[in-house]
């Protein structure tokens, strides 16, 4: 059969949903045509939809020598690697484009996006500059370079640029809610009028998932900025018409956040347990991971510890767990992927969790001895990053419940935090949470120092020598001075971790002790 006619059949095979003749139709067009990296690429398709995410890998790295300068095809690996944990192939795809002689403002601002969420910005913002020099023209595009423009540091670009944003498209909530997230409103500076009224001009009670989003947005922007300015009980319902258009959009699965507990405590023994090749010591940049709640103080214990001169930060980055589902061979997913990879953890090799981690992440050091992986979520992680990783400190901040769960409540976070947006699912999240911290410490008591936000900064000093020396570090100065470090740095509260250290935000939830006096009930 000719290579055309095998590909109409492979086109019929896809369509009719006949996935085993399809995926023995691209590997019979893979025989025949070696150098053809759009067969690899539909065969690695199907094999992801049937659950191997190794092989999903494996198929795109074989394509990587066959790769064309077709600027889609090497946007769509880079998307397939990062996907798959892949990042030094995704980085070396994306370097590859970056060398193309095509610069018009839709690519430019593509590989933006792509360096953007490999954690390059620097090179992100850079691209973006030069997006905007030749013309971008989109909301999403306007929104990114925004971001990168408050994420290194130049926040009245940035206003300009969200204000132009809202002016043309007068439904995105996002960029009303970083546009009140970058400072401090004042009674003379605000957006509290405008704000106003682009929210008034989208019904509650609309049937459109987009335009209920927008709503939310516009109504948590009125909230923070209603907040500045003292006015607090207009925030207040301003935050709960935010907060009821989410939690109706994003409802909080209480069950699966339970069972992902549960799993996590069965199996921590049989982790941490595990027999098998012995995990060798960190050669190289050692990564220091940052955990905890959500808005519990890892931005700013981050800006802290990067601040020395020898360490660096890595941003958010979520490639523990990426390594983690490749090794137990679990495509990413919902909650029941999730539980999949705690089922298969207790037979994996550890040794080589800790490799691809490492090896997928070091390049982050930039010549540092250390760098910091910040994501609270990792808090998860705990067992898994013991044992696969036992020469990285972790360290936990704690913050007072109130104080950290009043905080999640009035953060705009999108989808990814769906029990942000009701009492109940918040003060549920949050049991668990604490459940889960509790059975790291009884049953690997030396796991994870826990730094307390109090201390951190009502005592910074000695809270960080403390720190240091946890993480074998020796005491500089430059520590106390973290609004000083100039390094962009990616997080929804990049304004406020550039002052001076303060205890504004202990307490803050009391301004509101009436209504959320259900909650106080629960976790106070």
């Amino acid at each position: 059969m000719p290579p055309d006619q095998l590909r109409r059949q492979i086109q019929h095979y896809l369509q009719s949903q006949q996935w085993q003749a399809a995926e023995a139709g691209f590997r019979e067009l893979i025989k025949r045509e070696p150098q053809e990296p759009h067969a690899r690429i539909g065969l690695a398709n199907l094999i992801l939809q049937r659950g191997s995410l190794r092989e999903y890998t494996q198929q795109l790295l074989d394509a990587m020598p066959v790769l064309t300068d077709e600027p889609s095809l090497l946007i769509e690996m880079v998307r397939r690697l990062f996907f798959g944990g892949e990042i030094l192939a995704a980085r070396h795809c994306l370097d590859r484009l970056g060398g193309l002689s095509n610069t018009n403002a839709p690519l430019l601002a593509e590989q933006a996006q792509l360096r953007w969420m490999l954690g390059e910005i620097p090179s992100a913002q850079a691209l973006m500059e030069r997006a905007v020099a030749v013309g971008i023209d989109g909301p999403n595009q306007h929104y990114l370079y925004a971001m990168l423009l408050q994420f290194t540091g130049k926040i009245e670009q940035a206003e300009v640029v969200l204000i132009g944003c809202l002016r043309r498209w007068p439904r995105f909530g996002d960029a009303a809610v970083a546009l009140a997230n970058l400072r401090v409103q004042k009674p003379d500076a605000n957006h509290v009028d405008t704000l106003r009224a682009l929210a008034h001009g989208i019904p509650l009670d609309s049937q459109s998932v987009d335009k209920r989003f927008a709503r939310a947005g516009l109504e948590s922007a009125l909230f923070k900025e209603l907040d500045d300015l003292g006015y607090y009980d207009e925030a207040w319902q301003a935050l709960s018409r935010s907060n009821a258009l989410m939690h109706s959009i994003s409802p909080y699965d209480e069950g699966g956040e339970a069972a992902i507990t549960e799993a996590l405590i069965s199996i921590s023994g049989e982790v941490m347990d595990a027999k098998g090749i012995p995990v060798r010591g960190i050669s190289g940049p050692v990564p220091i991971f940052i955990v905890g709640m959500p808005r519990s103080g890892t931005t700013l214990l981050d800006r802290m510890l990067s601040s020395h001169s020898q360490v660096i930060s890595a941003g958010e980055i979520n490639d523990f767990r990426r390594q983690l589902r490749w090794v137990t061979d679990v495509p990413p997913g919902g909650i029941s992927s999730m539980l999949e990879v705690f089922r298969r953890s207790r037979n994996v090799d550890f040794a080589e969790l800790g490799e691809r981690y490492l090896a997928q992440t070091q390049w982050r050091a930039q010549g540092k001895r250390f760098y910091l992986d910040k994501l609270p979520i990792n808090v998860r992680m705990v067992p898994f990053i013991r044992r696969a990783l036992p020469q990285a400190p972790i360290l936990h901040l704690v913050r007072d419940p109130m104080d950290v769960c009043f905080s999640n409540l009035k953060a705009m976070l999108g989808h990814v935090s769906a029990y942000s947006y009701d009492m109940s699912s918040l003060a549920h999240y949050y049991g668990e949470y604490a459940r889960l911290v509790r059975h790291w410490h009884a049953a690997m008591p030396d796991a994870m120092l826990d730094v307390p936000y109090a201390e951190l900064v009502l005592d910074t000093e000695a809270t960080l020598r403390k720190v240091l020396a946890y993480c074998g570090l020796p005491w500089e100065p430059g520590c106390l001075r973290h609004e000083r470090n100039e390094a962009p740095v990616a997080t929804p509260s990049s304004s406020q971790v550039r002052e001076p250290v303060h205890a504004r935000s202990i307490g803050e939830w009391r301004r509101y002790a009436a209504q959320l006096e259900p909650l106080r009930r629960t976790v106070g």
